[in-house]
């Protein structure tokens, strides 16, 4: 029995695409492609992290589709893109640049916004030709560049070698998931989500990480372990914002005060209080918010302005 991927009432339901295709990459991988919004409007780019899907993205899509002309697509193995032997930084490059040259004309500007392992692509692809064609600033959510396991706090125990070796083979388990039950959202809860997080936020985001393939997520957590981007940080030189919740153990905020020092561009950073990793689900309106000023402030200037 196929699991239910997502939520299908309440404002974490996906709203249907305006259209649908689909972006070839590099080495042959068919990346699902969603666009919402109106033709012609301001155009933003979402990209999701690890075990998650377009899906994840519902809150922004209804806001932001209104106005603009929202392009977000399922990373390799997550979602309906089907799932590649390769899984690399390399490849989460390749794919964003496959996303961009399909949906985007020949020089048109768009906002990028990544969470997590979406973050992770963006660092993956700053200095790639294309990337550099069309991204005119960027959102990093709930992300990071190096260190990752090191530095999660995901086992409440002092940092480590034992702290590390617990997290790495927690994040890296090959066991399923299962089904959706009580203790299942207390857990992802407690891993993911600041101690606020509403019932139907938990609910919006077990659906979809439990709909990941298990083996797409131990592949992608071998990634995520050896994850070195620090040179991406120093080649993302668009005007960004890092975003993060107080209450991250996936990327604490160390990760990000470390993005804020590296970067070439950084125009804006915020720690959130009480929030955990999934910030777009946990603050929608906020992330939204943050979305639409950088599309205000950049993607709306003029060329030769």
């Amino acid at each position: 029995m196929s699991r239910l991927m997502h939520v299908t009432t309440g404002p974490y339901a996906p709203p249907a695409a305006a259209r649908e295709l689909v972006a070839v990459s590099a080495d042959g991988a068919r990346i699902h492609v969603e666009v919402h919004g109106p033709e012609g409007a301001p155009a933003v780019v979402l990209a999701h992290g690890w075990t998650c899907s377009t899906a994840f993205w519902a809150a922004q899509i209804r806001d932001l589709a209104v106005d603009h002309r929202v392009i977000a697509y399922d990373q390799r193995g997550h979602g309906r893109s089907p799932a590649s032997r390769v899984c690399s930084t390399e490849a989460l490059a390749d794919d964003l640049e496959a996303v961009l040259k399909e949906t985007l004309a020949p020089g048109e500007k768009a906002v990028i916004a990544g969470h997590s392992m979406g973050g992770m692509t963006v660092m993956a692809a700053s200095g790639r030709a294309v990337f550099r064609e069309h991204a005119v600033a960027v959102l990093l959510c709930s992300t990071g560049s190096s260190r990752l396991v090191a530095e999660s706090t995901v086992v409440p125990m002092r940092p480590g070698r034992l702290r590390t070796w617990l997290t790495k083979h927690i994040l890296g388990a090959r066991a399923p998931l299962g089904p959706v039950t009580p203790l299942a959202r207390r857990i992802l809860k407690y891993g993911t989500m600041g101690p606020g997080s509403a019932p139907h936020m938990v609910e919006a985001c077990a659906r979809i990480v439990h709909a990941c393939p298990t083996k797409v997520r131990h592949a992608w957590s071998q990634v995520l372990d050896l994850l070195d981007l620090d040179h991406g940080v120093r080649e993302l030189k668009v005007p960004t914002v890092v975003v993060v919740g107080t209450a991250d153990r996936l990327t604490p905020p160390v990760q990000a005060r470390a993005l804020v020092a590296a970067l070439p561009h950084c125009v804006d950073s915020a720690e959130l209080p009480g929030l955990g990793h999934m910030t777009p689900v946990e603050a929608p309106e906020l992330i939204s918010g943050r979305i639409r000023e950088l599309v205000a402030t950049y993607a709306t200037i003029k060329e030769g302005a």
